[in-house]
């Protein structure tokens, strides 16, 4: 870990002097107790310039915001897609549903900028209900989602004024992680299968997506 920790740091300290944010990802429960500990001791080293990853489906996510609350953490709120079990995260959809909205409103309530990320619908609109609610400029907050994965909704969410980030796997390895990802979360393969075609293929005007 002491390792991981110094080379986060370094990766920290060269993206601040590039004005540059680094976004610590998370892993299975397994990972959860090492991750947020890192994040802290990078925190703790001065660099702000860096953010954690919460899952909404993880029975202990309640009490990680409020562990970090002192922090006012940047953080990617997602539901979280590992298989884990019923004593460590929520199995029900609802539950995880009523978590998700549950860990936004602590977040949003201590400070935080949270990147709301979710393509599930009713989360979506209780999070334009929520930063309305707060009067939340569009610099407190972002809307997050995967590349292919219902671009028309995000279309939506940019013409109502909020800003989204678009997450795009990256690098040499970039098809093997997206392999990984499809499954460990199979539900997001249409998605991204109808996006590649309507990419490649010619659209009702006879131009093509990628055009």
């Amino acid at each position: 870990c002491d390792v991981c920790r110094d080379n986060l740091t370094a990766v920290v300290r060269h993206a601040a002097e590039s004005g540059n944010f680094v976004r610590i990802d998370m892993e299975d429960s397994s990972c959860t107790d090492d991750t947020l500990r890192i994040y802290r001791e990078v925190r703790a080293a001065g660099y702000d310039n860096v953010g954690v990853v919460l899952q909404a489906y993880l029975r202990r996510t309640p009490d990680d915001i409020r562990a970090l609350a002192d922090l006012r953490p940047n953080v990617r709120l997602c539901k979280g897609i590992y298989v884990e079990p019923e004593a460590i995260a929520f199995q029900d959809f609802d539950a995880v549903r009523g978590n998700f909205v549950a860990a936004l409103e602590a977040l949003l309530a201590g400070g935080s900028y949270v990147g709301i990320a979710t393509h599930d619908e009713w989360l979506i609109e209780q999070g334009e209900r929520l930063v309305g609610e707060r009067g939340l400029a569009t610099s407190q907050y972002e809307f997050q989602m995967l590349l292919g994965v219902r671009p028309a909704r995000g279309d939506v969410l940019v013409r109502n004024g909020h800003r989204l980030r678009i997450y795009v796997p990256f690098g040499e390895q970039w098809y093997a992680y997206s392999l990984r990802r499809l499954q460990e979360n199979p539900k997001i393969a249409g998605y991204i299968a109808s996006d590649t075609i309507g990419r490649l293929l010619p659209g009702r005007n006879g131009r093509s997506r990628a055009a």
